[in-house]
């Protein structure tokens, strides 16, 4: 919770941030930013929002190349192995930074730790429970009276085994003491239609993917996986209203290459931060079921301990391994 606020109030500052003037006399040339997940999803949109509204703070053309592929890591690795002189950035989700580098079995084809330098968190995507419609209970101490009286009977969806929909289950589970069955589908799009369908009773997600099938009455939002509402679901409980310890932050960060110098990566962080306080993007990223997440690269280093310690107890606890 402190984490949270700490960043919100970190977005209130970046009026005082540095003139774009002084930043744009340091990176010289086009900047590429790149998106390690297919054109259309929340990560490629989040990449072109803080591209567009970035430009103007480093005063260069900023250049979205998408390279979607091994859970974003082809980005990454390029990133890694770029020039560090500013002109290259990368989107990095948290399960990149957090979970890829303690699940068992996964081989990644960088060390995160040393071959990328954090620059500034951006952006949160909601966590949410949602219900099929044709689940009989409609709140989560509901959903825990009767998996306890029906264990391993009521399924969970997710988009695959080790993404954050199945740690996210796999963390209720832990909390509330109860035996879900995991179902993990390839993609969230085939999870959710099962869900909609009645295949799958319900799905720990993230809130944008669910967005048209809530509005189309075809999914029931129960919870919220964080420690506030939302804007777009005010009404909604927090699950840790009844599980204490219960917040799922599925965060995107900025990294630049391995090396890059403290200059530069402070002029990128102010950067960042002076375009994540621009009301349209704000507006943008609410629209679409994101949040603004924002703080120094010191913030964000120590909320990749904190979050790799949460969710390799998870995984430890779970046993799960990669595919």
């Amino acid at each position: 919770m402190q984490r949270r606020k700490f960043m919100g109030g970190s977005v209130a500052a970046v009026g005082l941030l540095s003139a774009p003037q002084v930043m744009a006399q340091k990176v010289s040339g086009d900047v590429r930013f790149f998106c390690g997940f297919p054109p259309g999803g929340n990560a490629d949109l989040l990449c072109r929002l803080l591209a567009e509204a970035v430009k103007s703070e480093v005063g260069q053309n900023v250049i979205v190349e998408s390279k979607s592929g091994a859970s974003g890591f082809i980005a990454n690795e390029i990133v890694a192995n770029s020039a560090p002189d500013g002109r290259t950035i990368g989107l990095a989700a948290m399960a990149a930074m957090c979970v890829a580098p303690v699940m068992p079995g996964q081989k990644l084809p960088i060390n995160v730790d040393t071959d990328l330098t954090p620059v500034c968190s951006v952006a949160n995507v909601p966590n949410i429970l949602v219900f099929g419609k044709h689940v009989p209970f409609r709140t989560v101490p509901e959903l825990i009276e009767q998996a306890k009286k029906n264990p391993g009977k009521i399924t969970y969806a997710s988009a695959g085994n080790g993404t954050s929909q199945h740690l996210a289950g796999e963390l209720f589970k832990k909390l509330a003491g109860v035996n879900l069955l995991h179902v993990p589908y390839r993609g969230g799009a085939p999870a959710i239609q099962d869900i909609v369908a009645g295949n799958c009773d319900v799905m720990f997600g993230n809130m944008p993917e669910f967005l048209g099938q809530i509005s189309g009455g075809g999914l029931i939002p129960i919870a919220f996986g964080g420690t506030k509402p939302a804007p777009m679901f005010p009404n909604l409980p927090p699950i840790s209203q009844w599980l204490p310890g219960y917040e799922v932050v599925n965060w995107f960060a900025g990294f630049g290459p391995k090396g890059l110098p403290a200059d530069l990566t402070e002029l990128w962080n102010k950067a960042l931060r002076a375009a994540s306080a621009k009301p349209d993007l704000q507006k943008r990223y609410t629209e679409n079921g994101m949040e603004v997440l924002i703080g120094s690269p010191a913030d964000l280093k120590a909320m990749i301990v904190a979050d790799r310690k949460k969710w390799g107890d998870v995984i430890q606890s779970a046993g799960m391994r990669a595919d």
